[in-house]
C-alpha cells in the first residue's frame, strides 16, 4: 500500500518539513515535494488509478492553513488533504471538515499512528484526531441534539448502518458487512441522516456515540439503556476510539 501513496508537505517550518520527510521516506512513502509555497506542490503524472496523492498541510501555514484547501483542491484534483494541527480544538476540526479535508491530525501524534492515518486516508476513510472522542463526552449538546436515540424511529438496518458509521466504515465496507449493495447503503445512510437531523456521516456518528451506541459487532443492534446528558457517553464506549486515530 505504501508504494501507492505519494505525499506533498506544505509548511513554512523547515524543520517540520524535513522531519516529516524523513519519517515518511523511512516507512516507504514517496514524498514528491516538501515546500513552503503552495504553488510549488507537485506530483508526477499518475501511471495508474491505484496511486493516491496526499497533501499534508500545516495548519499554521502563512496564517491561512485550512483556508487553502479549496485552492489546493482546484490545483490538484483528486488529491486528499490532511491537516496537521498544532493542538486539538473541536471547532477547528469542524471547520476543517467543512473545508472538505480528508483527515485532521495533531502534531503530538507519533510516527506509527501518523503512517496508519495516511494509509486510511488513502483508502478513502475520513480520519479524526483521537482527542475528539474524549472531547465529545464533555461538550454540551448542540441545538436539536436533545432527542434520544429511541425517539428517531430508525429501522433495524439503519441502526446497523449507523453503528458502522461509528467505526468509520466506507459505504463499500458497510455493504460487505451487511450483505447489501452500495447503492442500498447510500439510501440507508441518507435516511438515517434525515431522521437524526444531521448533515453528514461524522455528525451522525458523534450523535450516536453521545447516546451510548457502540460500533457494529455483527449482531442485531440494540438500543442503549436510557441515559442523561451527563452519562450518555463514556470514553472507551466507542470501539473506533480505542486506538487513534478516529475514523469519521
Amino acid at each position: 500500500m505504501s508504494d501507492d501513496i505519494e505525499v506533498a508537505l506544505l509548511s513554512s517550518n523547515g524543520i517540520l518539513r524535513e522531519g516529516l520527510r524523513h519519517i515518511l521516506v523511512e516507512r516507504a512513502l514517496k514524498v514528491t515535494s516538501a515546500v513552503s509555497d503552495p504553488e510549488k506542490i507537485s506530483f508526477p503524472p499518475m501511471m495508474t488509478d491505484a496511486i493516491r496523492h496526499i497533501i499534508i498541510v500545516d495548519d499554521g501555514f502563512a496564517k491561512e492553513g485550512m483556508q487553502l484547501c479549496p485552492r489546493l483542491r482546484e490545483q490538484h484534483p483528486g488529491a486528499l488533504l490532511v491537516i496537521l494541527a498544532d493542538h486539538f480544538d473541536f471547532d477547528s476540526v469542524a471547520t476543517a471538515f467543512r473545508w472538505g479535508v480528508d483527515g485532521y491530525l495533531v502534531k503530538e501524534i507519533s510516527s506509527e499512528p501518523l503512517i496508519g492515518a495516511l494509509r486510511l486516508v488513502a483508502l478513502g476513510e475520513k480520519v479524526l484526531p483521537s482527542e475528539l472522542a474524549t472531547c465529545m463526552g464533555e461538550r454540551p449538546y448542540a441545538s436539536g441534539w436533545t432527542v434520544n436515540l429511541s425517539d428517531v424511529n430508525l429501522s433495524e438496518r439503519e441502526m446497523q448502518v449507523l453503528q458502522l458509521l461509528i467505526l468509520g466504515s466506507a459505504n463499500k465496507v458497510i455493504g460487505r458487512c451487511l450483505g447489501i449493495c452500495e447503492a442500498t447503503v447510500k439510501v440507508h445512510v441518507k435516511a438515517a441522516l434525515r431522521k437524526l437531523q444531521v448533515s453528514n456521516r461524522t455528525q451522525a456518528a458523534i450523535w450516536a456515540v453521545q447516546r451510548g451506541l457502540t460500533g457494529y459487532d455483527g449482531d442485531t443492534p440494540a438500543l442503549p439503556a436510557p441515559a442523561g446528558r451527563g452519562d450518555a457517553w463514556r470514553p472507551g464506549s466507542m470501539t473506533a476510539a480505542s486506538a487513534p486515530p478516529v475514523l469519521a
